[in-house]
């Protein structure tokens, strides 16, 4: 019988999060070649920013100072990679987390995902993201 897994507590939690989801997009023969291939993406600084957006998210930190959606605009990227995206997420929280901000995580992510593919769909410049 296994033990049950913690809910997203803190900033080590968020590092595990982040580290483990992009592991799995390192790893992901759709998404790989958008971060590592198109975008060339600097995970030694990526990631750092990425622990601030999860943590202002989840935690509040208010860290996170920036726009993300402008610099997804030029991905050659659809619907598809915003599905496979939100799974593998998803699947990370699953295998780490369970709780109230597990599920919080997911709800936020589904709404990134569906905005920002609606808003690449509209190739909207005006973005207020």
């Amino acid at each position: 019988m296994s033990l049950p897994l913690p809910d997203i507590q803190s900033e080590a939690d968020i590092k595990l999060l982040v580290d483990t989801f992009y592991q799995k997009v390192n790893e992901d023969e759709l998404l790989n070649p958008v971060f590592n291939g198109f975008a060339h993406v600097d995970w030694a600084r990526h990631l750092p920013i990425m622990y601030d957006f999860w943590s202002s998210i989840l935690l509040g930190s208010s860290r996170y100072h920036g726009r993300p959606f402008p610099k997804h605009m030029p991905l050659p990227i659809d619907a598809t990679h915003f599905q496979r995206w939100l799974e593998l997420f998803e699947a990370t929280l699953d295998e780490l987390f369970a709780g109230p901000k597990a599920e919080e995580a997911k709800v936020r992510a589904l709404n990134i995902a569906t905005m920002f593919e609606y808003r690449l769909r509209k190739r909207d410049p005006l973005s207020l993201l």
